[in-house]
């Protein structure tokens, strides 16, 4: 592998670097975005149940926001329960949008990663490709020495390739992720203003 690193040249590293950033964001990502841990599914059950039961509190609404970012909605939510039903539902859209940024959080630099990896690969190959033909002398070089120059020079496209790809599906997998949790957030949400206000049982 250094073998391949070192011939490709200098223009590589920029791609080496590209490619341990999106590693590091891919398993970050997939660590956060997990349903469990963003909306989980008996939240709303749970924060009901403590209502009828022992009512709002602020043990209560600080232990919610630190549950998950469902949680941070409904602690938004529950601090203005006394309040009319249009100061409420502004107050957990605002959380709502903290939430969906907090997700949408490092999307923008894996995708951009993904769309500049290409050229990336394509600039190292270019790079390549003047060395080899700026070396020639006079009398020229053989055909096999121009062949192995090109191989190495198109080392930096591979390269270049096999880190955009899998960039660009997991950006879409994330994207496509954030965009379903942040409509389940916004289907509990208003879940509970129903129960609250009592539109729901």
């Amino acid at each position: 592998m250094f073998t391949i690193v070192e011939a490709a040249g200098w223009p590589i590293w920029f791609l080496i670097l590209a490619s341990v950033i999106a590693v590091g964001l891919i398993v970050e990502r997939l660590r956060y975005l997990r349903s469990n841990r963003v909306a989980p599914a008996t939240l709303l059950d749970e924060v009901v149940k403590e209502l009828k039961q022992r009512g709002v509190s602020d043990s209560m609404l600080t232990k919610l926001a630190a549950n998950s970012p469902l949680g941070s909605i409904f602690a938004a939510g529950l601090r203005n329960i006394k309040s009319p039903p249009d100061v409420m539902k502004e107050s957990i859209e605002e959380a709502g949008r903290a939430a969906a940024h907090n997700l949408e959080r490092f999307l923008t630099t894996l995708g951009t990663i993904a769309s500049i990896s290409p050229l990336l690969g394509l600039f190292g190959t270019l790079v390549g490709m003047i060395e080899i033909f700026g070396s020639q002398n006079a009398g020229g070089n053989s055909p096999a020495a121009l062949a192995h120059g090109i191989s190495v020079a198109l080392y930096n496209t591979a390269f270049g390739l096999i880190v955009a790809v899998p960039s660009m599906i997991f950006y879409r997998h994330f994207r496509s992720q954030v965009d379903s949790l942040t409509i389940e957030m916004e289907q509990q949400a208003i879940k509970l203003m129903g129960i609250v206000h009592g539109q729901r049982k």
